[in-house]
């Protein structure tokens, strides 16, 4: 209200002072008074029912103002949506970050994060749009992401094994143009690739996509000697 005064008042003293300055730099004749007169007449109209249109807004932006709920109110609304207090809420929040950390550190083993996962998935606060795309498809991805490296094996030498044909075996990499990565992993062991003893206890060691690749495109190219 104090605002359309000050405009009103505004509008006024303009009008005031067209009036004056304009009568004092010209000599007017009674037409061109009334002429003047009539236009800023007018301008004052207008200005008037520009401050009318500002006063409505501005009493409506006050309804709008009056009925908007406080923000404290609609979070407790939201929460209860979903049976849950604020203290619910923030053990929830707390229980999400924690294994949010754990999956990014891969802490195995890597069933027990899904088991956790799939419990903060059930629980309802979960459904907020606080938590809901965090839990249920960001998380998720990163523990479909989680790829464990294979455990290394511990193979014992028995009479009549060479490092072709542990190689070769089904349990260990089937093929045996993959030997070199036993003899590799365990030349502390292993003075000549030729001889191995009974009772060697040898690490076996996953092969990478890379060996894979290689020594399977090594047992492709091979062609035995024809025999004479």
């Amino acid at each position: 209200m104090k605002l359309a005064k000050f405009l009103v008042a505004i509008v006024s003293l303009s009008f005031l002072l067209s009036l004056s300055s304009f009568a004092q730099e010209t000599e007017m004749t009674v037409e061109e008074w009334e002429a003047e007169m009539t236009r800023l007449t007018g301008k004052k109209q207008a200005l008037m029912s520009e401050i009318e249109t500002l006063k409505k807004d501005m009493e409506n932006l006050n309804t709008v103002k009056a009925g908007l709920q406080d923000p404290e109110e609609c979070i407790d609304q939201l929460y209860a949506l979903v049976g849950a207090t604020r203290s619910d809420v923030d053990n929830f929040r707390n229980a999400v970050n924690e294994l949010d950390g754990k999956i990014k550190r891969k802490e195995s083993p890597k069933a027990d994060r899904q088991a956790d996962l799939n419990a903060l998935k059930m629980n309802k606060i979960s459904a907020l749009p606080e938590f809901f795309d965090k839990v249920h498809n960001r998380m998720q991805q990163a523990l479909d992401e989680w790829i464990d490296a294979p455990p290394v094996i511990s193979y014992k030498v028995v009479k009549g094994d060479h490092l072709w044909g542990i190689a070769r075996k089904k349990e260990h990499y089937g093929n045996g143009f993959a030997w070199p990565v036993i003899y590799q992993a365990n030349r502390e062991k292993i003075k000549n690739p030729d001889l191995i003893y009974p009772n060697q206890e040898f690490s076996i060691p996953p092969l990478t996509q890379e060996e894979k690749d290689k020594y399977e495109k090594l047992r492709s190219n091979y062609k035995p000697a024809p025999v004479q």
